[in-house]
């Protein structure tokens, strides 16, 4: 089965977006994974169609209605769906190449694209909604998040990268961010390629690439580095 994505969002012509091209632009055409979109307004019951209201307590900003996005949600997911249900937000887990990994091994994804001053707590309580975020800043809604978590899942689905060696030397999947690449010409600007890329000699070739994966996480994200030792320990 391919893995099935659904997204529900107030703007459903933003998808596929960039999601149509390239890597995952083939394999949706492929139909390695397939790409749903729910319009949340159609559950709205006014002849306005809305979908927010004024948040309790006072403030600025609207705040999606948990009766209208239910209402979506489980249209979208019925109880026999066994996908987990997401919701792109900057107060979410940090999305990593770990959580990407967990969801490619999955069925699929149901995304929920908030917008306003959020969701109503209840809905993300009542239909479980796994809260995730994809860096430490906000943007006008969810559904770049979506796009950019559906982006790392699929291109790491069987079948969508030519070379499986892509996916499991790059940064994140080790531990440690990438390290340096090269290519032709052999002289640039007056720069070479480091000669022992040139040796032939595999296994001093995998050392070098490894000592400067690990010195650029070092110096770049010593987070990283030291989860990385431990976890060499």
């Amino acid at each position: 089965m391919p893995f099935a994505a659904t997204v529900l969002t107030l703007y459903p012509d933003m998808f596929p977006g960039p999601l149509g091209h390239s890597l995952s632009g083939r394999a949706l055409e492929k139909e390695i994974w397939s790409l749903e979109t729910v319009q949340i307004r159609d559950f709205a019951a006014d002849k306005h169609r809305s979908v927010d209201d004024t948040p309790a307590g006072g403030g600025a900003g609207m705040v999606l209605r948990p009766d209208i996005l239910a209402k979506a949600i489980d249209h979208a997911s019925p109880v026999s769906d066994n996908r987990p249900r997401l919701l792109m937000s900057p107060r979410g887990r940090p999305l990593d190449q770990a959580y990407v990994r967990r969801l490619s091994e999955g069925p699929g994804a149901v995304i929920v694209c908030g917008r306003f001053e959020g969701v109503d707590e209840r809905v993300i309580e009542a239909r479980n909604l796994i809260e995730v975020s994809i860096g430490d800043y906000v943007l006008s809604g969810g559904e770049l998040g979506a796009m950019v978590l559906l982006d790392a899942v699929v291109r790491i689905l069987p079948g969508v990268m030519g070379n499986r060696e892509s996916g499991e030397s790059e940064s994140f999947e080790t531990g440690l961010l990438e390290h340096p690449q090269y290519t032709r010409p052999q002289d640039f600007e007056g720069k070479a390629i480091p000669e022992i890329l040139t040796s032939g000699d595999h296994g001093r070739i995998a050392a070098w690439r490894k000592a400067r994966a690990e010195e650029i996480t070092r110096a770049r994200r010593p987070d990283l580095y030291r989860s990385y030792r431990e976890e060499e320990e």
